[in-house]
C-alpha cells in the first residue's frame, strides 16, 4: 500500500485545527476545481485534495490516519500490528484496498468496538458512498436508463475488506445538472449487527460534447457557412439534441453572429427548455478551381466594400 501524506496535500501542519483544515481545503478546491482551473492535472489534484479533506475533517478517520505514523509520500508501507489485529489480516490482504477505504473501515470498526463496551450487539448502519458518474447531454435532454458499474469496498466471510464490483441500472433524470446527486437507497455499505445498509450517491458529471458547449440550460455550437451562404442567405440543416432542424440564414450574415433556435437547449423544469445558439463561422474551400478564382476576381473588381475603412478613420482621429 502506498502512503499519502494528507497533511502535505492540504499544506497544513499535523497539529492543524479543524478550522485550518477547512480553510486550506476551500482554497485548494477552488484552485483546482476542474470546471474553472487552467492548471495542468487539476482534476487529479482536485481528487487528492478532496480525499485528504474527507479523512482529516472526520475526527475518527483522522485519529486512525495519525496512528499510521509518518512515511514519505508514495512510500510502500504495511499498516501497524494493531491494524492487522483489528481486521484479522496479514500484510498481503491490504493489496487491493486503498488508503482512504481502509481509514473509513478502521474508523467504523473503532466505533463498533467502542459501542460494544456499552451496547452489546448494537446495530450499526452501513456507510454511505459517493461515486462520480459520467452522463451525456443526450441523456440529460430526454432522460435515459443506463448501467453503472462500480467497485465498492465490502467485507468477505473472513472479515477481510475487498473491492467488489456491482452493476446498477439507473435512470438519469431529464434535465439533470452537473454535480446533481442521485440517491440509491440501501445500495451503500452493509450494516453491522443487523443495521440498515447505507446509501449510494451517484454524482452526475456532464461529459464534454463534440458539438455543444453548455451555459446553464443553453447550448452553443459553431455553424460553418460558405461565403455565398452568408452573403446570399440559405437554408441549412443544423443538428440538435432533439433531431436535425432547418435553419434560415438571413442574407448578409456576418461571422460571429449568434442565430437562436428557441427551446432546443437543455430541459430546465417542466416543459421549459433553454435555447440553442449557432455561432456563425465563415469558411473558405481549402483549394480553388480556376473558375472559382475567376469568379472571386470578378467579385473583387466589382465590389466597393471596404472592411478596413473604420481602421483608417480611427488612425486619422486626433
Amino acid at each position: 500500500m502506498k502512503y499519502v501524506d494528507y497533511y502535505k496535500v492540504l499544506g497544513v501542519e499535523r497539529n492543524a485545527t479543524q478550522a485550518d483544515i477547512k480553510k486550506a481545503y476551500r482554497h485548494l478546491a477552488h484552485k483546482f476545481h476542474p470546471d474553472i482551473s487552467k492548471v495542468s492535472g487539476a482534476e487529479e489534484k482536485f481528487k487528492e485534495v478532496a480525499q485528504a479533506y474527507e479523512t482529516l475533517k472526520d475526527p475518527e478517520k483522522r485519529a486512525a490516519y495519525d496512528k499510521l505514523g509518518t512515511h514519505n509520500p508514495g512510500e510502500e508501507f504495511v499498516p501497524p500490528h494493531q491494524w492487522q489485529e483489528q481486521f484479522h489480516e496479514s500484510a498481503a490482504d491490504f493489496s487491493d484496498v486503498d488508503l482512504a477505504d481502509l481509514l473509513a473501515a478502521f474508523a467504523a470498526a473503532q466505533r463498533e468496538g467502542s459501542g460494544r463496551q456499552h451496547h452489546a450487539n448494537r446495530p450499526l448502519r452501513g456507510q454511505d458512498f459517493e461515486v462520480a458518474t459520467p452522463i451525456t447531454l443526450e441523456q440529460i435532454y430526454s432522460g435515459a436508463e443506463t448501467e453503472i458499474s462500480i467497485a465498492l469496498p465490502e467485507y468477505d466471510a473472513q472479515g477481510l475488506l475487498h473491492r467488489v464490483p456491482h452493476t446498477f441500472r439507473v435512470t438519469v433524470p431529464k434535465g439533470a445538472s452537473n454535480g446533481q446527486r442521485l440517491r440509491l437507497p440501501g445500495k451503500g455499505g452493509s450494516g453491522l449487527n443487523g443495521g440498515a445498509p447505507g446509501d449510494l450517491y451517484l454524482v452526475m458529471q456532464v461529459q464534454p460534447h463534440p458539438l455543444y458547449r453548455v451555459d446553464g440550460h443553453d447550448l452553443y455550437m459553431e455553424l460553418p457557412l460558405t461565403p455565398w451562404e452568408a452573403a446570399l442567405g440559405a437554408s441549412v440543416q443544423v443538428p440538435t439534441l432533439g433531431g436535425t432542424v432547418e435553419m434560415t440564414i438571413p442574407p448578409g450574415t456576418a461571422a460571429g453572429r449568434k442565430l437562436r433556435l428557441a427551446r432546443r437547449g437543455l430541459p430546465s423544469g417542466g416543459d421549459a427548455h433553454g435555447n440553442l445558439y449557432a455561432v456563425v463561422q465563415i469558411e473558405l474551400p481549402g483549394t480553388f478551381s480556376a473558375r472559382e478564382r475567376e469568379l472571386y476576381g470578378q467579385l473583387a473588381a466589382e465590389s466597393h466594400f471596404d472592411p478596413r475603412a473604420r481602421l483608417r478613420a480611427g488612425a486619422k482621429a486626433p
